[in-house]
């Protein structure tokens, strides 16, 4: 579906706040489809992109999940084909970070570290990030053992050992799903009991691929150029151990990049951004999506899907606005991506 839309502004000089109809904060799988669908809409978005493009899945050695690659793709190289596309149609992007925004009034004012914009819109996709042990090796060897996300890499471990950090339900079923390549799934759990649901803790245990270390913490990641061993530390005892291993898949939890919008915006308990079915958040003309808003699925697929239902919704909205304001006449087009009916 494409949209033609006539600008409402036009961006101010640099000494002075700059206006944009469409700002969006964050360029990983979402905010890059929000971006696409909003310059074939011709409304020129700017992207702040934080520090790089591609979002988490940038982190990702090799996607195998995302249509139209079948060979896949490494995520960084897919990040920066969504921007090329974006930009093919008029999308900018600017690899500064905004740490500050103000929601009370339309424009709504985002603050950088040195400039400030006034947008009619704002789509919100700065994403959440994986919680990490913060251990000794843990950065150095993140894409050379370990990883956060099981659907992602568990295919490059076939026939191999891998461990498993966390106890709730997340980690449980990601060891679940390992077991479909790996020789044997360790899980490492600080205590001596699961949190995860009392089905997939039976569905583990009876596993015969799946094994447990109790009342465990790892203190060290090592290898040189890829992982191959753990330091471990019970718990309760004290004792030091060492765990040969291929694979560190750390799933304690992920924390949403919402600081900023805390007291602004509608979060649930955890602090996800909490949104209508069309993206919309508790304040009209602001969106979110990805994984900012999303603690269930957090694929690089729904995420762009998400960005681009934000944008359809925000493009909508600036059409009513448009036609509200006295004076001022917008026209839109769309085209339907697909052949007509016979």
């Amino acid at each position: 579906m494409e949209f033609n839309l006539t600008p409402l502004a036009q961006a101010s000089s640099s000494t002075e706040p700059q206006s944009e109809k469409v700002l969006i904060l964050g360029a990983g799988p979402a905010g890059l489809a929000a971006a696409l669908y909003a310059a074939r809409a011709e409304l020129s978005p700017l992207v702040l992109t934080g520090l790089s493009i591609g979002g988490q899945a940038a982190a990702t050695h090799l996607i195998e999940n995302y249509p139209g690659f079948p060979e896949g793709i490494g995520g960084a190289e897919l990040g920066e084909q969504f921007r090329l596309q974006a930009e093919r149609f008029g999308a900018r992007f600017d690899f500064d970070t905004a740490p500050r925004v103000a929601l009370s009034q339309r424009p709504f004012r985002v603050y950088t570290y040195d400039r400030e914009f006034h947008a009619e819109t704002l789509i919100l996709a700065t994403g959440a990030s994986p919680n990490h042990l913060n251990i000794p090796g843990e950065k150095a060897l993140t894409g050379k053992g370990v990883s956060y996300c099981g659907t992602c890499d568990g295919w490059f471990f076939k026939g191999k050992r891998v461990a498993v950090v966390g106890g709730g339900d997340s980690a449980i079923e990601e060891a679940i799903f390992l077991t479909r390549y790996a020789e044997t799934v360790t899980i490492i759990h600080r205590r001596d009991a699961l949190r995860a649901g009392a089905i997939l803790q039976n569905r583990a245990r009876q596993n015969p691929k799946i094994n447990f270390i109790w009342d465990a913490v790892v203190t060290a990641a090592e290898g040189q150029g890829a992982l191959a061993n753990l330091k471990l530390r019970n718990v309760k005892t004290n004792a030091e151990s060492n765990f040969t291993t291929d694979g560190l898949f750390i799933f304690i939890g992920n924390t949403p990049n919402t600081d900023m919008f805390r007291g602004q915006l509608d979060m649930d308990d955890k602090g996800y951004v909490v949104t209508n079915a069309r993206m919309e958040t508790n304040l009209p003309g602001v969106y979110a999506a990805g994984e900012v808003t999303d603690s269930v699925f957090r694929q690089v697929i729904t995420s762009a899907g998400m960005g681009a239902a934000a944008t359809i919704q925000a493009i909508r909205a600036l059409l009513q606005l448009a036609s509200a304001k006295k004076g001022q006449r917008c026209s839109v087009e769309i085209v339907e991506d697909r052949p007509p009916a016979p």
